[in-house]
Formats: C-alpha cells, structure tokens, sequence
C-alpha cells in the first residue's frame, strides 16, 4: 500500500471535511480504496494460519465505511479521516448477544498504525457474559492476561469507561473485580509508521494481532445465556 499518499490524503481530507472536496478527490479515494481492500484481504489471510475462525471472513464487509453517522454527533464533518477495519468469524464486526471478540486495524493521517483486539462496548447481555466468566474461569483469564506475548505487545486490557462500583451481582473482593467493572474489554497498540517501508505493515499488523488471540481465544469461551421462551 502507498502509505505516504494515503497519509497525504487523509491529512488533506481532516483539512477539507466537505462532500465538494471529496467528490472532486474521489479517484484519489477510490485507487486508495482498493489498495486497503487487498490489505485488509492478506491481513485475514494471515489470521486464518492461526484462527481458522476468520480464514474465509469477506475483506469487503470487513471494511468500515468513510461516512460518518452524524445523525446524534455535534461534530457533523461527513467522512472519518482513516481507514479502518474489523475482522470477525461469520463477518460480523459488531457482534450480536451471542457474538464474540473482533480483530481491529486502522491508519490514520498522522501516519499511524493502531490495532488490537476484543470486544468494545459490547451489549447488555455481552457484558454479563464476559463478567460471569472471569468468575467462573478465573484462572483462565488470568492465564490469557500473563500471556508473554500480548503483555509484551498490549500491556493489558485497556481501563476506559470503567464502572465507580462494581456491577449488581458480583463480588467487590474478587480477584478480577478492576476488570469486572469495565464496559469494554480490548487490549490496543498503537505506533508511527515508517512510510519508505510499506513492506513491513502486513508482518506487523498480522504479527500483532496473532499476540491478542490468547485473550480472543478466552473470549470465544464466554457464552450468553439463553433465555427460555413460555
């Protein structure tokens, strides 16, 4: 991918956030387009040699949109300035009640790279789900946090959005309560990219991502409970 002209656009895009502006750099977008949809399509090639989940996800349907939602946002600027996209089995990018965790990648006009895993605010009944099970397989989560390669790489889980209290239910004491009380559970990178070195960008978002799968593997296990109909 031509990283120093998908910076470039991006940059000029954050300057010109108007439809007149991106009609008349619409071939620029689409040739862009195009070259993201053939990395998005070797990124999930990459993944399924490890997870078998996502080996036959659609790049196309993996791919977010430009246009922003600005029905409910006071920021009405039309277009998001980057590209992004989210891998999940069944191309489900935002998982329903029974779903599950999403790889995540995007570039930006900054020339940066940000990608990660997990599962971001995700609904209701989601959120119970993981809650519960880092009670009933503590020891689990735990193994999955400790994994050498995603503390290296992530750190932790990221502690945005955290709840003051812990939720209805469980135990204040717990073990895992700081992670019990969170309403996302995705662990991010992110870092300047080398522009003369377009090569590296796959080997390092595929690399990256592989570091998150203990963490989506332990999430997978996580299952919503079904509710019995009368």
């Amino acid at each position: 991918m031509h990283l120093r002209d998908l910076k470039n656009y991006l940059t000029e895009l954050a300057d010109n956030n108007n439809r007149p502006w991106f009609i008349m750099n619409k071939p620029r977008y689409d040739i862009l387009r195009e070259e993201f949809l053939e990395l998005v399509t070797q990124v999930i090639a990459e993944l399924g040699k490890f997870d078998p989940a996502v080996k036959f996800c659609n790049p196309k349907k993996a791919m977010f949109r430009i246009n922003r939602d600005v029905r409910f946002a006071h920021d009405k600027s039309p277009y998001k300035t980057r590209f992004s996209a989210a891998i999940a089995p069944n191309d489900m990018r935002r998982p329903s009640k029974a779903g599950g965790p999403t790889y995540y990648f995007q570039l930006d006009g900054e020339g940066r790279l940000l990608f990660g895993a997990g599962e971001y605010m995700p609904p209701p009944e989601r959120t119970r789900a993981l809650r519960k099970h880092m009670v009933e397989d503590a020891a689990g989560f735990s193994k999955a946090l400790k994994n050498k390669a995603l503390k290296a790489r992530y750190g932790t889980i990221q502690d945005e959005g955290k709840l003051q209290r812990p939720p209805k239910g469980f135990d204040a004491d717990h073990e895992h309560i700081e992670f019990i009380k969170l309403k996302s559970f995705f662990v991010w990178t992110e870092m300047k990219l080398d522009l003369n070195k377009p090569d590296l960008l796959l080997p390092l978002i595929a690399n990256g991502l592989k570091d998150a799968y203990p963490l989506v593997t332990w999430m997978r296990s996580a299952k919503v409970e079904e509710v019995a109909e009368d």
